[in-house]
């Protein structure tokens, strides 16, 4: 994957139409924005990006929007939102922000700072 300067990466919405009742509640009135800052095309930048997308894929069925940054490509962004371990994901939104820093693989971790319960 390579990310021109000025390149963000939104997301499609999933295809997926069942959901539980309680998840439509909470993401119906909360539309999560989340931004992913990674360096590089490294291994570790992949796993990340690969985890945040199954987590909000199986978690944030359509609500939510992502951006991935390369920071190499972007420091200036980086040094604005003081970046200073890759990969970080930041929530924006809802509120309160949120910062996870790693490759995001330990699921309950990325769901408990993303202020999620697991779905099923």
């Amino acid at each position: 994957m390579s990310l021109s300067e000025s390149e963000v990466f939104l997301l499609p919405e999933s295809a997926k139409t069942k959901k539980k009742k309680n998840h439509q509640r909470r993401t119906k009135v909360n539309q999560y924005k989340l931004t992913l800052y990674i360096t590089g095309q490294s291994a570790k930048s992949a796993q990340a990006i690969a985890n945040l997308r199954r987590i909000c894929d199986q978690e944030l069925t359509g609500q939510y929007e992502l951006a991935i940054i390369d920071i190499i490509e972007n420091p200036q962004l980086a040094e604005d939102e003081r970046i200073l371990a890759t990969p970080t994901v930041i929530k924006e939104r809802p509120p309160p922000l949120r910062r996870i820093i790693g490759d995001l693989s330990d699921r309950k971790k990325v769901l408990l700072g993303l202020d999620l319960e697991p779905r099923g």
